[in-house]
Formats: structure tokens, C-alpha cells, sequence
């Protein structure tokens, strides 16, 4: 009966007999897992030499002995010689050293132990073997299948042993908005967390898939409203890492495209806290994309610039809209819309350029307001237009460029509505 066990071989001398693409493999596994690799071999394939070379293993340049056995905590055949595969077992054997055996086409494996197919989920290996014989492409399937899964997010991986010094946080970039557009590697970063410190925007959806018992803190900011500052946020990050918790920071977009993610970094790093960034599809392309907007089209424009609207126009941003030769993206941009507008027309910016406000892009509800630069604030605030929403300046923005009607294929959300101011 084959049962699954984890060894730990760090440190540990791990002998493998044979020198080609099959030892070569299981010598970077090996290597990988910091085993003290020692490959007896007459020839090596260059994938080999090539570790060689760079230190990681070691190489006798022989055939391999009965006393290469003495003082191993393991074993891998890889000759491609029967005689000599089934030596070493035996000789593993008789030293009660457990000795993996690759066999071959033409026989099975002979060794004591068996290496599984393997998939990685963070710092969790799963691994899959078969009971009744060597069966690698079954298992292989298997794996994959598994492997399929994990990426999903949908396995809760969360430690349950927490301790002081494994705690850390995860920037998660969670997209516009769209549970769908939450990257793999993000949705995976949530399975494995013991507490959410979320924004409101972003695709907050997600927060209902997580099992019950993860905490689930809400730092969310509305305009004109930051219930809980920045520094505080900061410091809840740290506190809850310094507990042994993960930590996933879960916010709108891109952690660093006005997301203050490196704030948040460099207040995890200052505290000796581990941090690690997911980026996520940022609104500024996201919204754009949404609304059938491409944001540099041959023959149009080939340039982008990303601002925030707070902070005003800058002189590349304007000159850009000025000469026609750059989309410019807003963001944050609603409450600053007339007096964006204002300035821009002041700076030389043609009244007719034109204009698209997208707002809850890629949400169900998403809905588009075009209209040229010198109506658009009146038309912005005729129908209400409000936060979240992305402002696109450029004459990409100009309704049916593409042929494609706001709601049309490009949208990867339910259909959002459009107008055309005068």
C-alpha cells in the first residue's frame, strides 16, 4: 500500500543516478527544495551541466557505486539502464534508504518510493500518486485537474495555526469592478486570508464567497468622506500581520495607480512585515475598454496619459488634448469635472474634443455620457452623472469609432446606457 508523505530535505544529500532530460528534471525538484543534490553520471545533459555550473548540484563524472549509497536520506534512479536502475534500489534497500526508481516503457518502477505529480497553492503542495502501481499520466490528469481548481480560489487555504512570525499582507489589486476581472492570483491571495481589509469599490461581490469566519474590515472612502485615514489603515495592516495573520488588502483597480499601495508597502516594510502586490486591471484602461473606448488607435492617437482630477490639469495633459496627440484618462475626476473643463478651454483646448464619462464600468449598471468638452460638465450634471466614473478626453471618445454600440460586444458587463450631448 503507497501512502503520501512530506519530507523535508533541505540540507539533506539526495543522490541521483543518470545524466539525462528525465535525472535533469528531477534535479531542479530536487535543487528547488534545497537538497544537497549529488549526480553520478559518465555524461549530463546541458540542463544539467547548466547546475552544475552555477553550484547547485554536484557532479561525479562516472558510473555510479554501490558506496555513492553511503550517507543519503534519498535515492532517484534515472539511467536508463535497467540493470543498473535495479542495482541502485537494491542497494538503497539494503541501507533502508528510500530510493525513487524512474523506470521505464518497457518496465514499471521498482523503487520504494514514488515522486507524486505536484501543484503548488501558495505555500500548500498537493500531490497526487497511485496506490495500485506507477500510473504518471493518470495521476498527471489528475493533478491538473486539481491544479484547475485551486486557481479558482474557490479551496479555502487559510492556515489554522497562525504564529507571530508567519503573519504578512497582500496588495490585491481586485479590478474595476466585475468579480470576473478579479485576476487568478488575486482571487487565490483571498482563499488563503484570515482577514480582508476592503475598499468599496473594486469587485466587493467576492467578500460574499469567503468562508464566514474571515474577518472582513471596511476602510472604504466616498468623495468628501475617509471615515478611516490612511495612517490608520497602515497601522491596521501591521497590527493584524504582527498576529500571524494574512492579510489581504483588497482594493479598487490597481494597488498602484492612485491606490496609495506604496504608502501601504512602505508602512509594512518599516514594521519588518512581509508584503507582496497583486496587480489588478486598472479603471483607467478597464472603463475604457468597457465602453468600446481604445485609448490609442492607429490613424487616431498613440499615446495615454492617466491623471488624477483633483490635482488639476499638468502641461503635458494639456498640450496632449491641445495637439491631438494623447487620450487623456480622469480619474476621480466627477466632483472636478467644471472646473477640468473650465481650465481646459482656458488653456487652448478645443470646445469640441471629445468626451466620455463612464461610470460603474463593467458593473451591470454601467452607463456612458458623451457629449464635447465644452457641454460635458452640463451634460454630466443634467443626468446625474456620479462617483465611481472614469473620464476619457481624446477624439477616441468619439461615439462610433469603432462601429460598436455602447453595450456591444466590448461590453464584458450588461449593457450600460449612452448619450450624446450637444
Amino acid at each position: 500500500m503507497t501512502t503520501l508523505l512530506g519530507v523535508e530535505l533541505a540540507g539533506r544529500v539526495v543522490l541521483v543516478a543518470g545524466g539525462g532530460p528525465v535525472a535533469a528534471r528531477r534535479v531542479q525538484a530536487l535543487a528547488d527544495a534545497g537538497a544537497l543534490v549529488h549526480v553520478v553520471a559518465p555524461h549530463v545533459c546541458e540542463p544539467l551541466a547548466d547546475l552544475v555550473v552555477a553550484g547547485s548540484v554536484r557532479w561525479s563524472d562516472r558510473e555510479v557505486a554501490e558506496d555513492d549509497l553511503d550517507d543519503v536520506w534519498l535515492a532517484h534512479t534515472a539511467t536508463g539502464d535497467r540493470v543498473t536502475d535495479l542495482a541502485v534500489v537494491a542497494w538503497a534497500t539494503a541501507r533502508r534508504v528510500f530510493c525513487v526508481d524512474a523506470g521505464g516503457p518497457r518496465r514499471p518502477a521498482a523503487g520504494t518510493a514514488r515522486t507524486p505529480a505536484t501543484t503548488r497553492a501558495g505555500d500548500v503542495l498537493v500531490g497526487v500518486v497511485s496506490t495500485a502501481g506507477a500510473d504518471p499520466r493518470r495521476s498527471v490528469r489528475v493533478r491538473d485537474w486539481l491544479a484547475a481548481h485551486l486557481r479558482t480560489g474557490a479551496v479555502d487555504l487559510r492556515r489554522r495555526r497562525a504564529a507571530p512570525d508567519r503573519g504578512r499582507v497582500v496588495l490585491v489589486g481586485g479590478g474595476p469592478g466585475d468579480v470576473g476581472l478579479l485576476t487568478v492570483a488575486g482571487r487565490r491571495a483571498l482563499a488563503e486570508a484570515d482577514v480582508v481589509v476592503a475598499d468599496r469599490l473594486g469587485p466587493t461581490d467576492v467578500l460574499d464567497e469567503l468562508p464566514a469566519d474571515v474577518e472582513v474590515i471596511d476602510v472604504g472612502k466616498s468623495p468628501g468622506h475617509h471615515p478611516v485615514p490612511q495612517d490608520e489603515i497602515n497601522r491596521l495592516l501591521v497590527e493584524q500581520a504582527q498576529r500571524g495573520r494574512v492579510v489581504v488588502r483588497l482594493k479598487g483597480g490597481d494597488p498602484f495607480v492612485y491606490g496609495r499601495g506604496g504608502e501601504e508597502v512602505q508602512a509594512c516594510r518599516a514594521a519588518g512585515v512581509p508584503v507582496t502586490v497583486v496587480p489588478g486591471v486598472s479603471s483607467a484602461f478597464a472603463a475604457a475598454a468597457a465602453a468600446g473606448i481604445p485609448l490609442t488607435h492607429r490613424g487616431v492617437v498613440g499615446a495615454v496619459h492617466v491623471m488624477n482630477g483633483t490635482d488639476g490639469w499638468s502641461a503635458a495633459a494639456l498640450t496632449g488634448l491641445r495637439d491631438r496627440s494623447c487620450t487623456v484618462v480622469v480619474l476621480m475626476g466627477v466632483a472636478a469635472l467644471p472646473g477640468l473643463v473650465r481650465d481646459a478651454l482656458a488653456g487652448g483646448v478645443d470646445p469640441d474634443l471629445p468626451v466620455a464619462v463612464v461610470e460603474r464600468a463593467t458593473q451591470d449598471d454601467q452607463r456612458v455620457t458623451r457629449a464635447p468638452l465644452h457641454a460635458v460638465a452640463a451634460e454630466a450634471r443634467a443626468r446625474g452623472v456620479a462617483a465611481p466614473a472614469v473620464v476619457v478626453l481624446g477624439d477616441v471618445a468619439a461615439a462610433g469609432l469603432l462601429d460598436v454600440p455602447t453595450g456591444g460586444a466590448l461590453e464584458p458587463s450588461g449593457a450600460g446606457s449612452t448619450t450624446m450631448g450637444a
